[in-house]
């Protein structure tokens, strides 16, 4: 790889200056570990990011972890039942705190020399430290979290971009399906060792589906052509208002945010014929979710931000994060929602709720690892887009606008 690297000796300016519109992005946009830590700077620690549902956090002391990137977040359930966000840093030499995914406590004590935090953040306890030290200019630095209608994001800035248009714009849509009452049933992560953008561009097209996803490709019909999906469209937008849904359509992706807002968008796409939702013969899989009354055919899509991406049944809400974890490497974070009064065993089997999409994401990590072994040969160079790559044209279009931000 560095071989190839070091035949092209242009700067990151002059790369994006030279990215040909329509086309793939070119070889070191996925190689170059500088152009990562600019991306850090510039997209990932900037953007809000999904770290589960508030049902995962019912009590004062319950808290999660999220890596990205290498930082690392506590979002916990403060003193006050408000969730909060700090850096796993402790204040004296910088050790992780908390070693854990996940869990309850009732303060948070560094494993490395015992200093003691609680679950507000606030240093209480250091042995052995001079009379006139200050603890409280030692508490945990805080991580921007913030909610949208139950689900929750973390930032890794003191300045984020604003929620509020999100809140706002999709709280029809989400109260459709009743998401701050919707609870975490199944969650697996898959690393992937690529580039987090090629993860990423693989889930923005469905130009691979028919060919690499049987199991997707015989309920979704995102792969169609515009005509043939509009025939399947009618025929779910006739049942959608007895069953209790509304067609909505919201684009606030990234690059159509506005100033100072998180990108974010919905739409709501028919299923083919017998399925009802996401599940092996397209039968049902969980309680219907909020009031919804029936099962329209359809499946919604979510999505918010730059790295967060939500499928929506009439049963069951699948969350996809994609997160970097170095500059060759990223991970996928799976969350699977159900009704917060559903009763596994009872209601849903978790084998059945999880298994389109595990066997996807397993199908879809191979694509990806095969798409990076490619982009890092030497005979490696950017390809031109079809026209059923156009959100992924967009996305990385919208990438290399933030590369150039001031």
């Amino acid at each position: 790889m560095s071989a190839v690297l070091k035949e092209d000796p242009r700067s990151i300016a002059e790369l994006i200056a030279d990215q040909k519109a329509g086309y793939s992005l070119q070889q070191r946009f996925y190689t170059d570990p500088d152009i990562f830590e600019l991306e850090l700077e510039r997209v990932i620690y900037r953007n809000w990011i999904f770290a589960g549902h508030e049902s995962q956090l019912p009590a004062p002391g319950d808290f999660r972890v999220l890596n990205v990137a290498g930082e690392s977040a506590i979002i916990v359930r403060g003193k006050d039942g408000e969730l909060k966000g700090f850096a796993n840093v402790c204040r004296h030499r910088g050790s992780l705190v908390c070693l854990e995914e996940k869990g309850h406590v009732d303060k948070f004590a560094c494993p490395y020399h015992g200093w003691m935090y609680d679950i507000d953040g606030k240093l209480f306890a250091a042995r052995d430290m001079p009379e006139d030290f200050d603890m409280a200019a030692h508490s945990l630095k805080t991580v921007s979290v913030g909610l949208v209608h139950g689900l929750i994001f973390v930032c890794f800035t003191d300045d984020p971009l604003s929620l509020d248009g999100c809140r706002e714009d999709l709280a029809e849509a989400m109260a459709m399906f009743d998401f701050p009452n919707l609870k975490v049933a199944a969650q697996k992560t898959y690393d992937i060792p690529a580039n987090w953008k090629l993860s990423i561009e693989n889930y923005q097209e469905c130009y691979h589906c028919a060919t690499a996803h049987p199991e997707y490709a015989r309920m979704h019909t995102l792969m169609l052509d515009n005509d043939k999906q509009d025939r399947v469209q009618k025929h779910m937008l006739e049942k959608m208002v007895a069953c209790g849904l509304k067609q909505i359509y919201v684009d606030r992706i990234d690059t159509a945010a506005r100033p100072g807002e998180m990108g974010y968008g919905y739409s709501r796409t028919a299923l083919f014929g017998k399925y009802k939702t996401g599940s092996k013969d397209g039968s049902p899989v969980a309680p219907l979710l909020g009031n919804l009354k029936d099962y329209d055919g359809g499946a919604s899509d979510f999505n918010f931000g730059p790295f967060s991406f939500m499928l929506a049944y009439s049963d069951h809400v699948v969350a996809y994060v994609f997160t970097p974890t170095g500059h060759e490497s990223s991970k996928c974070e799976i969350y699977w929602m159900v009704r917060g009064d559903a009763k596994e065993g009872r209601d849903y089997d978790v084998d059945k709720l999880t298994w389109l999409w595990d066997i996807t994401t397993i199908s879809d990590k191979e694509i990806i690892v095969n798409n990076s072994k490619g982009v890092h040969s030497k005979y490696y160079q950017p390809g031109p887009f079809s026209g059923m790559e156009k959100e992924e044209n967009i996305y990385i279009d919208w990438i290399l606008q933030e590369l150039q931000r001031p």
